[in-house]
């Protein structure tokens, strides 16, 4: 199909650009035919936008192009010729005209035929012609063999767009549902981190229970509930460097109690001493302790607190000290908050003696503190005795030889008292 300057077609009048149109002022040199007339116009912007405005079509709608449109379109329509030769819809178009051609050359051959009495300048001048659209035909039947392969050709690149287009929509489905699938993994595994870090907190939280419990237990197992406590302070020099340099100047013992339902009780240690006794002697004081039956006991406090650190060298040269409760202070009334003021010995234990390289006091960097709690009146005069007695044997039996000291010493004690009366007589 070939592309030629449209017709306009108005009510009144053909217009038609000039060729080789001069641009003077502000418009175009138009011509204009009305009745056979020619009238030169000059046309303003206006008259321009009109005539852009035009509906016209195609000049080769009598060969089935049917494009139709403003002539300002048309314009552009015919910029893009080149292209368009190039397409399809023009190879169909330009073949259905040459078997047109076929066809009227074909007819046109009948009709020579059937005139051949015509003379002789006439039929020499046919013949010229005849051999001229055979030639011509010839062309033409290349033309269209070579138009035939394109079509072909373009229907089989019809065929494949079609197959790859539909593969692409099949490969983009499955693109957009492997994405969708991604997205869950995503999120799943997204999920199983939180989940997984959920469960770490907790173990970690669970974990802290159990040792806390761990802790709880063994305290239990250890907690004395007779009044009594023998306490085992290991790493003693890190303890007593961190007391001299008061990074950590006092230690608490665990709680023991003088029954299950009795005073809650611990001891307080100060490795390098407490107050006017720092620098030269161990303190060691008694502390009351906040406790679930303080409300059934009597208070303030009144029992005699004896102290006591083990000689290791199995000679029974304890250091033995004991302070008997002010009942005034307020150390030793119910406690209101978790822990009452310490009080008790500040001067303990000399340190030139504790710190003295083979002392039997320290071994294995590890010293062993006793604490009793009078609650039997004991005479002081036994409790050397008490104190030395085997810690491991049962409390039953602890108590029975301390029963059985003291009434031998009354016994004694009897026995000297008469003879010194019979003395005197």
């Amino acid at each position: 199909m070939q592309w030629a300057e449209p017709d306009l077609i108005t009510t009144s009048s053909v217009l038609k650009f000039e060729a080789g149109t001069e641009n003077r002022g502000s418009g175009s040199r138009l011509r204009t035919e009305t009745k056979g007339t020619a009238v030169p116009l000059k046309a303003d912007k206006a008259f321009k936008r009109e005539i852009d405005q035009l509906h016209v079509q195609c000049i080769e709608h009598i060969n089935n192009c049917h494009w139709n449109g403003t002539i300002k379109d048309y314009q552009v329509v015919r910029s893009q010729l080149e292209t368009h030769y190039l397409t399809a819809t023009h190879q169909q178009i330009l073949i259905l005209l040459l078997l047109k051609f076929q066809d009227l050359t074909r007819l046109w051959t009948k009709d020579t035929t059937t005139t051949s009495n015509i003379d002789n300048r006439s039929q020499d001048s046919d013949l010229a012609s005849h051999a001229s659209v055979n030639e011509l035909y010839s062309e033409l039947q290349k033309a269209y063999e070579t138009s035939t392969v394109w079509t072909k050709g373009t229907h089989t690149l019809m065929l494949d767009m079609e197959r790859i287009s539909s593969e692409s929509l099949r490969n983009n489905t499955l693109i957009q549902s492997l994405y969708n699938e991604i997205s869950q993994v995503k999120m799943s595994i997204a999920e199983g981190d939180s989940n997984y870090a959920a469960i770490g907190a907790k173990q970690e939280t669970i974990q802290q229970e159990l040792s806390s419990l761990k802790e709880k237990v063994d305290d239990i197992e250890m907690t004395s509930f007779d009044g009594t406590l023998i306490w085992k302070v290991t790493d003693v020099a890190n303890k007593m460097a961190d007391a001299q340099s008061e990074r950590q100047t006092s230690i608490y013992s665990p709680v023991f109690y003088s029954s299950p339902v009795g005073y809650k009780m611990r001891v307080r240690l100060y490795p390098y001493g407490d107050g006017n006794a720092r620098r030269t002697h161990m303190s060691l004081f008694f502390v009351l302790v906040r406790g679930e039956y303080d409300a059934v006991l009597i208070w303030p406090f009144s029992r005699k607190v004896t102290f006591c650190l083990f000689d290791q060298s199995g000679q029974n040269r304890h250091v033995i000290d004991s302070f008997k409760p002010d009942v005034k202070s307020n150390s030793f009334k119910r406690p209101q908050s978790e822990m009452n003021i310490a009080s008790g010995i500040p001067k303990f234990f000399p340190l030139p003696m504790i710190q003295q390289d083979g002392n039997n006091y320290v071994k294995d960097d590890t010293m062993f503190i006793k604490v009793v709690v009078d609650f039997n009146d004991m005479p002081k005069m036994i409790l050397p005795y008490t104190l030395g007695l085997n810690p491991g044997l049962p409390p039953h039996v602890q108590h029975y030889l301390i029963q059985q000291e003291i009434q031998k010493r009354l016994q004694a004690a009897s026995t000297s008292a008469t003879s010194n009366v019979g003395t005197c007589n």
